[in-house]
């Protein structure tokens, strides 16, 4: 988008019931997210965001209890995602935020899914400026060309847009589409959904 309204875009979050924040840098929003989270267990999903922000160790280091598969060996990650989703926050990014408000978002396995909509308690989305679309089709048009692709080939999937950069609704058993969901308002496990806005280019 060539210019992004953010007034309009946190109005839009805030009557669906969203806490949004807005920062100017990562800096800004990874203060943000660590005074949020305090002293509580942490459950990651799958984000190169959180990966880039240094997020968790910074908690790590907080002492706080940190929960992600992404930081487990293979024969721990399961382990990991089902801890995840029993800790008292909840943390990732989204593959697109529209701007009247909708968080949009493609999973292979779906435990992002579970801890977006019926895990955690309290929930904190942190999103740079490139997942800020217009609507719902360029939504999904996004995170196919732009997000699925890259995280295709960053986990070394062998499907066909890791090779092309190009969504072929593919069959295969490394297919990484295989939830669609859109978050329309916090669902009613979610006391406290936040979603914390980075004037930044962040994730994929």
């Amino acid at each position: 988008m060539a210019e992004i309204d953010y007034n309009a875009l946190t109005h839009a979050l805030s009557s669906r019931r969203f806490l949004p924040e807005v920062f100017d840098t990562a800096a800004e929003a990874k203060a943000a997210a660590l005074r949020i989270i305090g002293s509580k267990s942490v459950g990651i999903g799958g984000s190169a965001t959180v990966r880039d922000m240094g997020l968790a160790e910074a908690l790590q280091a907080s002492g706080n209890q940190v929960y992600w598969h992404w930081l487990a060996a293979k024969e721990a990650k399961q382990a990991a995602r089902d801890k995840a989703l029993t800790a008292d926050v909840y943390m990732c990014s989204t593959n697109a935020l529209t701007m009247d408000g909708r968080l949009v978002n493609i999973d292979g396995t779906g435990n992002r899914a579970a801890g977006l909509i019926y895990g955690p308690h309290e929930v904190i989305v942190i999103l740079g400026k490139n997942k800020i679309v217009g609507g719902l089709d360029e939504a999904i048009a996004r995170i196919k060309r732009d997000a699925c692709p890259q995280n295709a080939r960053r986990q070394g999937l062998d499907t066909p847009c890791a090779k092309t950069d190009k969504c072929y609704d593919c069959r295969t058993t490394a297919r990484m589409c295989n939830v669609t969901f859109i978050l329309e308002a916090p669902t009613r496990p979610v006391k406290a959904f936040h979603v914390l806005i980075v004037k930044e280019d962040l994730g994929l």
